[in-house]
């Protein structure tokens, strides 16, 4: 596909989250459409997956490890394929499998039931090993927040994979700068969050995380490197693509109401 259809599968992505945080009344909306253009990249590109076969032998896995940006994971898994985008418009409601954090047991392509920070990429590490070991060709990627990198959890993590040399194995970073309680360098500063990852051991690619030939570069050098996990610093914005919400951590986790998703979903693009 060429860059504009890639942009334009983004933007509605960005329509599905916003209506289907819309019909739950909840969840979150900010960190979901700060990383639609990566998982966009990552199922419509980077891995080896099939719809039809979710469980295929060999296949690249995904790990939300922010589990709570679930409504983006679930937009570009439907939009690709895996169930109709309709069922998502469930997400929250009792009995639905569209949960407010992914689960495996339910949802076809969710790898891993993800929602206690930290814990994505510390999966992550053991499935990265286990593919060496058992020697699979299949490539590991996760996405975690920024505001999730204040968490123990993660370096150790990053401490396993750099010495075990997991270089099967891709962390993006969605570095938007803000968290449930505000801005992360007033929470808890990160930075710098590469030169972290450079000292366990990474490599270290830095991106806008909202341009699609740079996140497929990345993604590209990541395969070259060899002997290193790979970490990419995505650059992004929280609530891209709704001018309400952009840049602002009060919709880390609010839906919006009957007139602002009108408003979003007109900016979008899309309809109600």
């Amino acid at each position: 596909m060429e860059t504009k259809q890639y942009e334009d599968l983004a933007r509605k992505v960005r329509t599905d989250i916003i209506r289907m945080v819309h019909s739950a009344g909840s969840g979150h909306p900010g960190g979901s459409l700060s990383a639609a253009e990566i998982v966009t990249a990552l199922y419509f590109k980077e891995m080896n997956i099939d719809p039809e076969n979710p469980k295929m032998e060999n296949r690249d896995k995904f790990v939300l490890s922010k589990g709570h940006a679930a409504p983006v994971q679930y937009a570009v898994l439907a939009e690709r394929g895996y169930f109709p985008v309709e069922d998502t418009l469930t997400l929250r409601k009792l009995g639905s499998k569209f949960q407010g954090h992914p689960n495996m047991h339910k949802v076809p392509g969710i790898e891993m039931s993800t929602g206690s920070l930290g814990q994505g990429i510390s999966v992550c590490v053991g499935m990265a090993i286990a593919n060496k070991m058992d020697k699979n060709p299949g490539r590991i990627y996760t996405l975690l927040g920024d505001g999730e990198l204040q968490e123990g959890l993660v370096w150790e993590a990053a401490m396993a994979a750099g010495h075990y040399g997991l270089d099967n194995l891709v962390a993006i970073i969605d570095n938007n700068g803000l968290q449930i309680d505000g801005k992360n360098d007033d929470v808890m500063t990160v930075r710098p969050i590469d030169e972290k990852f450079k000292a366990f051991g990474w490599n270290v690619v830095e991106i806008d995380g909202h341009n699609f030939e740079e996140i497929f570069d990345a993604f590209d050098q990541a395969r070259a490197c060899k002997g290193k996990p790979t970490a990419i610093l995505a650059h992004t914005h929280k609530g891209r693509g709704v001018s309400f919400m952009e840049d602002n951590a009060g919709w880390h986790g609010k839906a919006p109401s009957d007139e602002q998703t009108e408003q979003a979903l007109e900016e979008l693009g899309g309809e109600l």
